[in-house]
């Protein structure tokens, strides 16, 4: 009727592994006491949660009206839903990557008035290591401008500690007059992979 759990004495941090009687999981955690600074739990239906391991989804807090055309422009995801690691700033747009490994980032992005008149539209992940471009051609909207339209795409990128990256748009000449849809129709996402 208590938890029970065993503790490696590190030189520099304690582990310990037990079982959390009143949430009957097993825990992985640092320290020497169960329950704080969980890094892995396994729950009675066998489901494994990493409460650490980071991940993010943000979107926009306002629709972003009118963007420049033939610039590149950072779309501004200042609206978290949730930040595991609180690896990403809302006040820069920026995800930073706390640990080596391979990110799995995706974006959703809804633009609004898009412009026929435009060569193209090009989305970037911006990352420290390299830029990854999604393309569309706006001359396949025929002889009118399109009231709306949403592109998603997504990478697996590998990224050092420390690393950013970030989502910009690019509206190839044209009209000025293209908004990024807010609320759920633009989302940035990621998660450690491995």
């Amino acid at each position: 009727a208590s938890d029970s759990s065993i503790i490696f004495d590190g030189n520099a941090q304690d582990f310990h592994i037990g079982l959390d009687d009143s949430a009957d999981s097993l825990t992985i955690g640092l320290g020497s006491t169960l329950g704080t600074t969980s890094h892995m739990v396994v729950d009675a239906t066998g489901a494994v949660t990493k409460p650490l391991q980071p991940a993010f989804q943000v979107g926009l807090s306002s629709s972003q009206d009118t963007f420049a055309t033939s610039t590149d422009v950072t779309v501004l995801f200042a609206n978290e839903i949730f930040d595991n690691n609180s690896d990403f700033n809302t006040s820069n747009y920026t995800f930073t990557a706390p640990v080596t490994g391979r990110y799995q980032l995706n974006v959703s992005l809804r633009l609004n008035h898009v412009d026929n008149g435009a060569a193209f539209y090009q989305m970037y992940f911006i990352s420290s290591n390299r830029t990854y471009t999604f393309t569309t051609d706006s001359d396949a909207y025929i002889n009118s401008d399109l009231a709306y339209q949403s592109f998603a795409w997504s990478v697996l990128a590998d990224m050092d500690a420390s690393d950013t990256v970030y989502v910009r748009i690019y509206q190839s000449g044209g009209t000025q007059q293209t908004d990024v849809a807010a609320s759920a129709h633009s989302i940035f996402s990621g998660f450690l992979v491995c």
